[in-house]
């Protein structure tokens, strides 16, 4: 055989081995999708969650951002939090 000929069958066993691979884990059928917002929404209405949107300046969420990632807490827990204790004043 000639050496085009070693080369040529080399790069068909190279496509039939890439053919004959599986999808990766990370996408098709073995990717985590987690929950869909349906049933996001179904479990937060099973917790009484109501969705709330406010408007806000960058420089106010900013710092609920930082005081959520220094409590180890949710932006939705600490915005609760915030909420209850200003009502309470």
């Amino acid at each position: 055989m000639k050496k085009s000929d070693l080369d040529r069958n080399e790069g068909l066993k190279i496509a039939g081995q890439m053919k004959q691979a599986g999808t990766p884990d990370r996408f098709g059928s073995a990717a985590n999708t987690g929950v869909s917002r349906r049933d996001q929404r179904k479990l937060d209405q099973a917790q009484g969650l109501l969705p709330f949107a406010v408007k806000l300046d960058g420089a106010l969420v900013k710092q609920i951002q930082t005081l959520a990632e220094t409590s180890g807490t949710s932006i939705n827990e600490t915005v609760a939090d915030l909420l209850t204790k200003g009502l309470a004043q």
